[in-house]
């Protein structure tokens, strides 16, 4: 049982300047089926609150801490939530990465009692998203698989890969050895025809699969390629 209200109504509780407390005591004050519920709330200085509703189904309740807030119910025990907690405080990285290990800690812990399904992660930051035209930097779901995190955890590296920003450690020129390979691994998957091909047949080659592959938030300048582009083109097989 759910009462989603709580979402959008608490960002608006926060927007007013709320703290995170006093959100969840709004929230649940208006609400006669509060007993039934759970919710959890990080206010915009970083202090959170959490509720869980007498009524919820065993094992269930939160912890908080800095910037966070963990719960479940129908848990398997109160250490899943507290391997959540434990993880993501000892986590380093961004927030959806951190995310991710809490997840895949609660779930090594015990989990859901039920077993496992879905799961879902959703990161926002203003014009974080897509050529800063949403705040959605990670959007994404998993709903009906046998290792459900883990998956999410699988796709969610593939997000990076395609809509990360490259670091300038990860910048390598395309050179001696990288530029042999390079050309191989363009012979290899029908992008070039032959070794011998001059650097404008090269780079437009190379332009090819960046498209097709869709890694144009990856692309360098002629003469330097994105290490994630390299490692990904090294392993790609023709037609897979």
């Amino acid at each position: 049982m759910a009462n989603v209200s709580y979402g959008p109504r608490g960002l608006e509780l926060i927007a007013e300047g709320r703290t995170a407390e006093e959100t969840i005591q709004e929230l649940v004050a208006a609400d006669e089926g509060r007993e039934d519920w759970q919710v959890g709330v990080v206010d915009a200085r970083g202090k959170a609150a959490t509720f869980t509703g007498n009524d919820c189904f065993s094992w269930a309740g939160g912890f908080t801490g800095e910037h966070y807030a963990a719960q479940g119910n129908i848990l398997v025990g109160e250490e899943t939530v507290r391997a959540m907690a434990r993880v993501y405080e000892d986590t380093g990285g961004d927030l959806a990465g951190r995310l991710l290990a809490a997840l895949d800690a609660g779930q090594e812990a015990g989990g859901d009692s039920r077993g496992r399904q879905s799961a879902a992660l959703l990161v926002v930051r203003e014009a974080g998203g897509y050529g800063g035209q949403s705040d959605r930097v990670v959007d994404l779901r998993v709903d009906d698989h046998a290792d459900p995190i883990k998956e999410l955890i699988r796709i969610r590296e593939l997000h990076t890969l395609y809509f990360g920003e490259t670091e300038p450690d990860d910048v390598v020129a395309e050179d001696g050895d990288v530029r042999d390979e390079v050309v191989a691994s363009l012979i290899r998957l029908g992008y070039l025809e032959d070794a011998g091909a001059d650097d404008e047949k090269l780079y437009g080659a190379l332009g090819a699969f960046i498209g097709t592959e869709n890694f144009e938030e990856r692309e360098q300048e002629r003469g330097y390629l994105d290490r994630q582009v390299l490692e990904f083109l090294r392993g790609k097989q023709p037609g897979a």
